[in-house]
């Protein structure tokens, strides 16, 4: 399966979030609030978008059970918190090594699929783990125009 190791520094991220399970998921309501006020984000790194979770130390990449509550982030990478958009928070992803695995389209049982892939077949015969850091996905300006959007799958190894 084709990927990278990287070793990511400490980054600093500005969006917002909601608590939610995969039984009550509210993505959609997460990034239908962000993404019209994406531009207010001042500061930016990078023109991608973060989709992250995985900040509660119990929600990890193996155990994704449908009631186990957990935070949903839509973020951007900035430079600093000068200037926060009223409404919008901080987050800070601590530095570590990660493995990035490339997803293309937008078909929800695919990118399911893939993780289900990384986490069974990849992971076991990689000699890493999964670390008990957030796992995020890097999106395209344009992913949920484009039914071959490309998107990066980041998971936390140690």
């Amino acid at each position: 399966m084709e990927h990278k190791i990287v070793d990511s520094p400490e980054r600093k991220f500005v969006g917002m979030s909601l608590e939610m399970t995969y039984a009550n998921n509210f993505t959609g309501q997460l990034w239908g609030g962000f993404m019209p006020r994406r531009h207010e984000v001042q500061n930016r790194i990078h023109d991608g978008y973060f989709s992250l979770q995985g900040t509660n130390p119990a929600f990890t990449m193996y155990d994704r059970s449908v009631d186990r509550p957990f935070t949903k982030w839509a973020l951007v990478e900035v430079a600093n918190f000068n200037n926060v958009p009223d409404g919008m928070e901080t987050f800070v992803l601590p530095a570590g090594k990660y493995a990035i695995f490339l997803h293309k389209g937008k078909s929800i049982p695919a990118f399911i699929e893939k993780i289900k892939t990384i986490l069974s077949q990849w992971l076991p015969a990689s000699g890493y783990q999964i670390d008990n850091r957030p796992d995020f996905e890097v999106l395209e300006e344009n992913a949920r125009n484009n039914p071959e959007a490309e998107e990066e799958i980041w998971v936390p190894i140690k």
